[in-house]
């Protein structure tokens, strides 16, 4: 888990940190660019000023040193048809006709055109501007600039560095920081394990000790023949009870195994499967002189059969074993608003407000001495909350003392 958290936090980092140095070199090529198309525009405002651009001149008697910020500024006058009156760069008769360059079509419409042609090496890019003169002619300027391909290379050394440093600074962090994160969850996590070897100490020892304890009376030949029946029946009562515990704490760790892992699921008629349970349930309802009543409607649902099946029986159980005699259990199947639901409810008991949040821990009981005589493990509603959350489900529980419980699943 440590190794998860510490590669999630770098590579984070890492994204982050990769981000920003791309964001922050295309941000600054912008304004680079920017402050590039401004300079051309103030060097062709200054030139068409100086009134050197005159149909009287002629291209040869003008000035070939123009420059912008200490580069070379390249200056091309152009006439109305497009040829090239003057070149600082080249001799303007040995140049093809510049009409259909995009920069001066768009001076020639509009008063001024810009234009940036790529190069094809990518290593630089040629920035254009057009103003149209009084006379009608247009005159362009332009320079070449880093492309920004070219700017990301030649700051990649610095970039890597700047990365190595963080990549360290982030292991540092990250170390650190799950160190900080895991401590209390190590610190529960061992108390939850601790609290769990407890119970199941407990929970074993005390049908040990029984079948241990009536074992050796009747071995030893303390027992009156008239009460060797009983005991041995003891016996198996609290063998049954351990072998039920077994079982529960089994199960409970194949649901925990289970977590993140998708289920076999297939649509079921929930309403099926709960009629099925009830009658599984009648005979030990029968037994506790318990009436066990259902009612359903057809019920669809997308889910594993047998841990529906589980889950009833469970919440049909509980609701049998913390009942009184001469009390109901009411097991429903039913559809509120458009929503599958299963409803089991009872008039036992109850449970204490205080204690309503805890019914679904594991080994923990409302009434301890009527789990002992009952056989209840304290692990169904456990066992019911894991197969709940395992569905995507909801479950909702109402009661109060001496007048019952209802729970309710919502699919």
């Amino acid at each position: 888990m440590k190794q998860k958290i510490n590669k999630c936090l770098f590579m984070t980092a890492m994204l982050g940190v990769i981000a920003t140095l791309f964001s922050m070199t295309f941000i600054f090529y912008t304004l680079f660019q920017r402050q590039v198309k401004k300079d051309l525009q103030v060097n062709a405002e200054i030139l068409a000023a100086s009134g050197v651009f005159r149909k009287d001149v002629s291209g040869e008697n003008l000035d070939r040193g123009y420059n912008i910020n200490g580069k070379e500024l390249r200056v091309t006058w152009i006439d109305t048809d497009g040829r090239v009156l003057y070149d600082n760069d080249a001799r303007a008769d040995e140049l093809a006709n510049h009409g259909d360059r995009p920069e001066v079509q768009e001076a020639l419409t509009n008063g001024t055109g810009e234009c940036v042609r790529k190069s094809d090496t990518m290593k630089m890019d040629t920035f254009y501007y057009a103003l149209r003169l009084s006379n009608g002619t247009v005159l362009r300027v332009s320079t070449e600039a880093r492309s920004i391909l070219n700017m990301f290379l030649t700051v990649v050394p610095i970039i890597l560095l700047i990365l190595v440093l963080i990549i360290g600074f982030s292991v540092v962090l990250a170390h650190f920081l799950t160190r900080q994160l895991l401590s209390p969850i190590k610190v529960m996590a061992a108390k939850v394990r601790q609290d769990f070897t407890a119970n199941v100490s407990h929970e074993l020892k005390t049908p040990l000790t029984a079948i241990s304890g009536y074992a050796e009376l009747i071995e030893n030949h303390m027992v009156d023949p008239g009460q060797e029946t009983r005991f041995a029946q003891e016996i198996q009562q609290n063998a049954n009870r351990l072998l039920s515990l077994i079982n529960d704490i089994i199960r409970l760790s194949e649901l925990d195994s289970k977590e993140g892992e998708a289920l076999s699921s297939e649509n079921i008629d929930l309403d099926e499967v709960a009629r099925e349970c009830v009658k599984g349930l009648q005979v030990n309802a029968q037994k506790q002189k318990i009436a066990l009543v259902y009612d359903g409607k057809p019920c669809q649902i997308l889910a594993n059969r047998d841990m529906m099946q589980e889950l009833i029986d469970n919440l049909g159980q509980n609701a049998i074993r913390y009942n009184n005699e001469g009390g109901y259990v009411n097991i429903r199947v039913l559809k509120e608003d458009g929503r599958p639901e299963l409803l089991v409810e009872d008039n036992g008991i109850g449970i204490p407000k205080d204690q309503q949040e805890r019914v679904f821990e594991r080994f923990y009981r409302v009434d301890k001495s009527r789990s002992k005589q009952t056989g209840g493990t304290g692990l169904g509603l456990a066992i019911v909350k894991h197969i709940v959350a395992l569905h995507d489900a909801e479950i909702q529980l109402e009661s109060e003392p001496g007048k019952g419980t209802t729970i309710r699943v919502l699919f």
